[in-house]
């Protein structure tokens, strides 16, 4: 059994014996990044790689190249330095920490720090391996009021694990045949969750635009995006059936305050301090069972999230969203799935105006929406609830066992690039 010691590092823990412990700098020169005026034509084009955070994650490991090219003027003007191939890139801004190898030489902006292995007793890749698993720690070190950003001075100055060269280049063939069978397993669950997602999507499109009979007589409904519906069903603008609550939360009374989050009306804590809450929740609307909401904003930035959700319960939202009411008798659980189905084929986003491509009621409020008898809409939500609770509880299991496995897989390389386990 091997001999271990306190390596004096909290978060480390104990290292082998004949282990040490190092400041960054001592194993590599740190480069920070620079930005070339943005407007400037003649900067821009070029053929030298240039990258931003944005560019890479962690679980990609590899940068192939940048998103934009710089020309040598670009290159010059910031003052920055050529990144070798096979080095370390750490993003020194929100999110802080995630790391990457260059694969080609190129330069990073003001975000990323380069990290140059100084000598052949540093294996670039032993590096990764501990910078992507301490990123809790890297947040600790960071400062800022806008975001948090760690500087290069308190980045390299940074306490890590340093074994012989022997042994980093050891833990990072073993490290490399490990994290690759996880990371193909886990490429493959993720596979499945997509394939259950779209699987989702298409089951509520179908049932809410032809409705559950494969037989009934079809007519085309005048909608491009559509194509054919039952030839029975009515077409009506959306303010045949909802008109828009408006009830401030004047006196500021209500506290029960909500939120849309991937789809779902959600409770948030009102006492928090963090976030993006505001001082007084006296402008936020106060909405009813059965209300719909609608995030109508942003529309040509955000194209991932989903914009509608159910309201469950009484409380309080952000008047930023359109808050639909009931006015005619319609099943609201089926017009949510009908706008829900219409958010993933991205109907609204053709619909929003101005820079920011915002909605408001009056504009949203024209989308054409299809009515079923009241009978064959309660069919089709008992069918749909029935559906996506079956296919939910398969992809809970699924993300499920994602996260065992990326928990599992930054156990394992704590495990070996501290020494606890040897290979």
């Amino acid at each position: 059994m091997r001999k271990m010691k306190d390596s004096g590092i909290e978060w480390i823990g104990e290292i082998p014996d004949n282990w040490y412990v190092r400041s960054i700098k001592y194993s590599f020169s740190i480069i920070a990044g620079s930005t070339p005026d943005s407007g400037n034509r003649d900067y821009w084009e070029g053929s030298i790689p240039w990258i931003t955070p944005a560019d890479y994650k962690t679980d990609d490991r590899t940068i192939e190249h940048g998103a934009r090219y710089l020309t040598e003027l670009g290159f010059f003007s910031c003052s920055t330095s050529l990144i070798p191939i096979g080095s370390v890139i750490f993003s020194k801004r929100a999110p802080i920490g995630t790391v990457a190898i260059n694969t080609k030489e190129l330069c990073t902006n003001q975000g990323c720090l380069g990290c140059i292995k100084k000598d052949e007793l540093v294996n670039s890749t032993y590096f990764y391996y501990v910078f992507s698993i301490f990123t809790n720690i890297f947040e600790l070190y960071g400062s800022g009021t806008t975001f948090k950003e760690i500087s290069a001075n308190v980045f390299s100055n940074i306490i890590m694990p340093y074994p012989s060269i022997a042994i980093q280049n050891r833990v990072v063939d073993y490290l490399d045949k490990k994290c690759k069978e996880m990371d193909s397993l886990m490429s493959d669950i993720q596979k499945q969750i997509e394939i259950l997602e779209k699987y989702k999507k298409s089951v509520i499109t179908e049932a809410v635009t032809k409705g559950l009979n494969p037989n009934v007589e079809m007519r085309d409904s005048g909608i491009s995006y559509v194509g054919n519906i039952p030839a029975d069903w009515k077409i009506h603008p959306l303010y045949y059936y909802f008109g828009e609550r408006k009830n401030k939360n004047n006196l500021g009374k209500e506290e029960n305050l909500l939120s849309l989050s991937y789809g779902k009306i959600i409770r948030k804590d009102i006492t928090l301090n963090g976030g993006l809450l505001p001082e007084s929740f006296t402008t936020y609307n106060i909405v009813e069972k059965d209300d719909i909401i609608i995030r109508p904003t942003d529309l040509q930035n955000d194209k991932r999230s989903l914009r509608t959700g159910l309201v469950k319960e009484h409380g309080i939202i952000t008047s930023a969203y359109i808050t639909l009411k009931r006015i005619n008798q319609i099943n609201v659980e089926y017009v949510h799935y009908l706008l829900h189905a219409f958010d993933v084929m991205k109907v609204f986003y053709n619909m929003g105006n101005g820079v920011r491509q915002g909605l408001n009621y009056s504009e949203f409020s024209r989308l054409q929406i299809f009515e079923p008898s009241i009978m064959e809409q309660d069919e089709i939500v008992y069918y749909l609830n029935k559906k996506c609770a079956e296919i939910d509880y398969i992809l809970k299991d699924k993300q499920e066992q994602l996260k065992k496995l990326a928990e599992y897989k930054k156990s394992l390389i704590f495990e070996f690039v501290t020494g606890k386990k040897g290979v």
